[in-house]
């Protein structure tokens, strides 16, 4: 039998170039986003080779992807803390603990990410040293939160009265509404600091680029598929010879 090519449909040559131009934008649109998530990683990489600027004028940045670090003076409110359990940090299940941190200057308090302390078993607290009291000078990234993905069943924070109050995952917004506080929307990683009781190893939390590319990867190759499937049925044998 000889292979004749057969004229397409038209439904099928809109069928294909509909799926062809999702698959290659849905590729596209993951090699942005690896290169995005390149520019984030080196982003924290670099931020410890800077000179530290105070918190107002890392406010005042308009670069959004840029992580400076940053010095500030204040107080710790001592009512207001948040613990975040059930949490992982190089196999080591633990607590990371969160402070609302009140500049001297007035301007709006911020969340402190203290860090994370390790318990000695999953389900168990972990023994979270309590913020310091009085006045002093703090350092670390100024940075977006941790994204907190889809959580149901509401806000779980006004319903507990010990504090500190815990939660599985951190929400700015949350916090704002629990406190009663005008926080910024970004945090504080602190810096690593000698027998402060936390580990502090800063790396975004989100996909690492490699991730990307494989998805990316998958949607081209998917639209490989789409070319190779429409030739296939419309270069194919003719049983009339």
């Amino acid at each position: 039998m000889d292979r004749h090519r057969h004229r397409p449909r038209a439904f099928a040559l809109l069928l294909t170039a509909f799926g062809l131009a999702f698959f290659v934008t849905l590729g596209l649109w993951q090699v942005d986003r690896a290169a995005q998530k390149e520019r984030l990683f080196a982003a924290f990489a670099g931020a410890d080779a800077l000179a530290p600027v105070t918190l107002e004028a890392a406010r005042q940045l308009p670069d959004r992807s840029r992580f400076p670090r940053v010095v500030a003076r204040g107080r710790y409110d001592q009512e207001h803390s948040y613990v975040l359990v059930d949490q992982t940090h190089d196999g080591q299940v633990g607590s990371v603990a969160y402070a609302i941190f009140e500049p001297i200057d007035g301007s709006p308090p911020l969340l402190v990410n203290r860090g994370f302390v390790a318990s000695k078993d999953r389900g168990a607290e972990s023994n979270v040293p309590p913020p310091h009291v009085g006045e002093e000078e703090l350092s670390g990234l100024y940075a977006p939160p941790p994204g907190s993905g889809l959580h149901l069943g509401g806000n779980p924070l006004p319903r507990q009265k010990i504090w500190p109050k815990q939660s599985i995952y951190l929400d700015v917004a949350e916090i704002t509404a629990d406190a009663g506080r005008n926080l910024d929307r970004n945090v504080l990683l602190l810096d690593p600091k000698e027998g402060s009781g936390f580990v502090r190893e800063w790396r975004p939390n989100v996909f690492p680029p490699e991730r990307h590319r494989a998805y990316a990867f998958t949607w081209f190759t998917l639209a490989a598929v789409v070319v190779v499937v429409f030739v296939i049925m419309h270069w194919r044998k003719d049983p009339s010879t």
